[in-house]
């Protein structure tokens, strides 16, 4: 029944996205924590809308995709063109609205495909909350919590719905809330905000608002009126080349209205059809949709690598990646540790000390399994002397230390460093040897003092180092290879010793794992920004310090990925450019991040940023034939204007143009495999690989109208001519882009080239070819075999270009930084 209901408000949701629940009045109660909520009080929560449904559904509806798909700025920019053709009886000018339609259609179906496979796989690895209920626990999905609902919450879980401690103690990070990095304790009687999470420790909290009525929920509605997040670059490329088409079309569409037929003497037929032509020309009405399209196809194809998409940016943003942040644990390692051995200091006495094992038992049974460094030591210290605590501290990734305080005596367990403090050097050469094994090496000692909170006070004697391992993953020497082959530098930022993880990133295969530094020794932001560029591994890594890394380099002009598993990876991954996580980590790692790992498999990452480069490389070649066209029209717009003649094309020439020569072969290179790293701005690329073809299809064009007046050719000829000199342009840059030809592209390219010729011969009528006279074929041939060396001339000009442009922006900036350093 509960499931039942849960399952109607997320279908209406999903149909209204203002969607608010009715809330029925209801009896409140404090459970027991040890029972929670009975049967008929969670049946009249969920009755009553009383149930932790996000205000936010995930991903837009079908109803929304169809919307903005069809309701576009130029789908009604070509719906006003296609009313003015039929008013003028041009019905067959109207051969563009077909691949409008056909366009808008395949961008539907791909969009609501993707939507569908990735609301499987969000649905299907949605967080979990673990409950209690009718006195037994659960694990359920957290929008199916209810009011009051007991939940238990440990380290690494997301705090779902503002709720208040009922039993036990944990450390809270409120972070992404408050924007502070310091762990807040919060006992009974406390309130954990919704969005904040576990650091450490283990709690039964009683949740307090739920649903629209969290503290999280509150803000998203808030951030409704801001604008969207930060679109990647091509994106942002594409929206700013669409906005200023957006503009320019309608005074130019204008303009050559009023020339052709108040200043031309043309027919109100003539001028629409020539005024529509050369607005049809201007519109990358394929662009966009080839983006998109692109990206949904990605999307889907990682979902089938067990890759899950928070941000569709985040595909383009780790294809740009240069340098990559891991952590040891989970993403070089397994995320399983072992114990490997123990071994007592010289102050264990087991003749006046209980025995060692059962002393440690006794400590490692007071903890929470919070973390897998407390499971692995309470897996190997089973036996226990039967003790029991009196205070505990839970382990925390900033202090790096848990303690537990008994009836006799207080004992610690952490970190050398941060465990022995002033007394590490008198100890350091045996922890080093053996952290130089690649083991993790703790410390247990003896406090002189108990333990007040987070601050250690008095002298550690240390009574034994435990040594710890995580088994190394079998592909990470070849998937840290690809990376060095591709040019990403990868840097290891790990919590442990760096001795340990210098050890463990040699025995990966990590290009430089002998440079390793103590990040304990890194004190300013000057020493950060130095470390980070001499560097490969960084040890005693603190969360603030992960954070400051990942933005000394961000200010050096690289762009991150951070991958990790743990609540203490959270900051620096929201700071990234781009976040992997494990989703065998922490709920708040994996909800922090651009791309979750389902399978929590690193290796998977070369076929992630292969697909990010297939994407990017082809969608930027196919976008330069889309420009060409574009720039071409708009170019000829102004000639025409300034020069008082007549648009030459006709609207059915430029679709037929359009289709054979950057339609149909975009679809198919933007789809086809590409491993070339990823140089430039999109749009800077775009627009030089479009620029030498734009301005040949002019010259050549312009020339023909111009001599075809001269020598009193027919109209209608130069129209057929110039529509052939923009299909032989067309295929010469076709073929340039498409290079290192394969089979698969001249496959496509010939193909275009007897799908052109079979339309411009049989279906002549309905693309406007027509005959032409022996003047016109004379000037036709004259001009065909110009356009190759004018087409190689212009494109050595504009490389000869952009070489002394980046030289002359490269000196400026040696020039700024050596007056920095000066």
């Amino acid at each position: 029944m509960i499931e039942r209901l849960a399952g109607i408000r997320r279908k209406r949701q999903e149909e209204d996205t203002e969607y608010e629940p009715e809330r029925l009045p209801i009896r409140r109660c404090i459970p027991d924590y040890h029972m929670g909520l009975y049967e008929e009080e969670i049946l009249e929560r969920e009755e009553g809308g009383w149930t932790n449904l996000p205000v936010d559904p995930p991903s837009k509806t079908t109803k929304e995709i169809i919307h903005d798909n069809i309701f576009t700025y130029f789908n009604l920019i070509f719906a006003i063109l296609g009313l003015l053709l039929i008013l003028v009886g041009a019905f067959r000018d109207l051969t563009f609205l077909p691949v409008i339609i056909l366009n808008t259609l395949i961008g539907i179906v791909q969009e609501v495909r993707a939507k569908n496979v990735l609301d499987k796989m969000t649905m299907l690895h949605a967080p979990k909350a673990t409950v209690v209920r009718n006195g037994r626990k659960r694990v359920i999905a957290v929008e199916d919590l209810v009011i009051d609902d007991i939940v238990i919450f440990k380290a690494g879980n997301q705090i779902c719905a503002d709720a208040i401690v009922e039993h036990g103690e944990v450390q809270v990070n409120e972070s992404l809330l408050t924007g502070e990095a310091d762990e807040i304790t919060k006992h009974k009687g406390d309130m954990l905000m919704s969005g904040s999470f576990i650091v450490s420790g283990e709690c039964h909290a009683r949740l307090e608002k739920v649903g629209a009525d969290s503290y999280i929920s509150r803000l998203t509605l808030e951030a409704k009126a801001m604008k969207d997040g930060e679109q990647s670059e091509m994106i942002r490329s594409l929206d700013k080349l669409v906005k200023c088409v957006g503009i320019a079309i309608i005074p130019i569409g204008f303009i050559l209205f009023i020339q052709s037929f108040f200043l031309n003497d043309e027919g109100f037929r003539s001028s629409v059809t020539a005024m529509v032509a050369a607005v049809i020309g201007m519109v990358p009405e394929g662009l966009y949709l080839l983006a998109s399209v692109a990206l949904a196809v990605s999307a889907v194809r990682l979902a089938k690598q067990k890759v899950l998409l928070h941000d569709m940016k985040s595909i383009e943003t780790l294809a740009r990646v240069n340098v990559l942040c891991v952590d040891k644990t989970g993403t070089i390692t397994e995320n399983t540790m072992k114990v490997q051995g123990l071994r007592a200091t010289r102050h264990y006495n087991k003749e006046t000390m209980p025995p060692l094992k059962g002393l440690i038992g006794d400590f490692a049974h007071a903890m929470s399994r919070d973390n897998i460094t407390m499971e692995a030591v309470q897996a190997y210290f089973q036996k226990s002397t039967g003790r029991k605590a009196q205070k505990i501290t839970s382990f925390s990734s900033e202090y790096k230390y848990s303690s537990a305080t008994f009836e006799e005596s207080s004992y610690v367990l952490g970190a050398p460093e941060f465990v022995l403090r002033d007394d590490y050097p008198a100890y350091e050469e045996e922890i080093e040897k053996e952290a130089s094994k690649g083991y993790r090496v703790l410390v247990f000692g003896n406090c002189e003092e108990t333990p007040d909170g987070r601050a250690l006070r008095g002298k550690v004697t240390p009574l034994a180092y435990i040594m710890l391992a995580n088994p190394i993953r079998k592909e990470a020497p070849q998937t840290f290879a690809y990376f060095e082959e591709q040019g990403v530098e990868v840097k290891v930022i790990s919590g442990d010793n760096p001795v340990t993880v210098s050890e463990v990133a040699k025995k990966a295969g990590i290009a430089g794992a002998d440079d390793f530094v103590d990040a304990a020794t890194l004190t300013t932001e000057e020493e950060i920004r130095q470390a980070v560029q001499k560097y490969t591994v960084f040890g005693r890594v603190t969360p603030s310090q992960k954070r400051q890394f990942v933005k000394a380099l961000k200010s050096a002009g690289h762009t991150v990925a951070m991958t990790g598993d743990g609540v203490n990876d959270v900051l620096a991954l929201k700071d990234a450019d781009c976040s992997i996580a494990m989703a065998s980590g922490s709920d708040a790692a994996a909800q922090a991040s651009q791309l979750v790992l389902l399978e929590s498999d690193f290796s998977c990452m070369p076929s992630v940023v292969l697909e990010g480069r297939r994407v990017v490389n082809n969608i930027q070649r196919s976008a330069s034939l889309f420009l060409v066209k574009n720039m071409f029209s708009f170019l000829l717009a102004i000639f025409s204007a300034v020069f008082m003649i007549t648009y030459p094309l006709e609207p059915s020439q430029v679709s037929l143009i359009s289709m054979f020569t950057i339609g149909v072969p975009a679809f198919f290179l933007a789809l086809e495999p590409n491993k070339s790293m990823i140089k430039g701005h999109f749009l800077t690329n775009v627009f030089l690989k479009a620029l030498p073809a734009a301005l040949t299809d002019v010259l050549a064009v312009g020339a023909l109208v111009v001599f075809g007046e001269t020598f009193g050719v027919n109209a209608t000829d130069i129209s057929t001519a110039a529509t052939m000199l923009l299909a032989i342009v067309g295929f010469m840059i076709l073929y340039r882009i498409s290079r290192p030809m394969n089979k698969i592209r001249v496959a496509v390219l010939l193909l275009c080239i007897c799908a052109l010729l079979f339309c411009s011969t049989v279906l002549n009528k309905l693309f406007a070819i027509t005959g032409m006279s022996a003047e016109c074929i004379m000037l036709f041939v004259v001009f065909s075999i110009a356009t190759e060396p004018v087409l190689r001339y212009l494109t050595m000009f504009v490389r000869k270009l952009k070489y002394f442009y980046d030289r002359i922006r490269r000196n400026l900036v040696l020039g700024k930084e050596a007056k920095e350093e000066g």
